[in-house]
């Protein structure tokens, strides 16, 4: 894949909750090898949603961008081979 337009999360810190700038995204789960597999997530008209592989309770927050999250460091980057 050459790169993606939907933005990807990954919670290797384990935390309950992630707050995220988007209402669509991907969930990856942890890094490499403790991924699961990549599904993408569509909140609709709600402001939270829990991923079904890892049981993680994303939330959105207006007032953050595609690429941040709190806490820090959930954004998923894609790594060349």
């Amino acid at each position: 894949m050459a790169g993606h337009n939907i933005p990807h999360f990954q919670n290797d810190g384990g935390h309950r909750v992630i707050e995220i700038g988007v209402k669509e995204f991907m969930c990856t789960g942890a890094s490499v090898p403790y991924d699961h597999p990549h599904i993408f997530i569509d909140m609709g008209d709600e402001n939270e949603k829990v991923c079904s592989y890892c049981s993680t309770l994303y939330r959105y927050n207006a007032s953050l961008n595609a690429d941040q999250t709190i806490p820090p460091g959930s954004v998923f980057h894609f790594k060349a081979a």
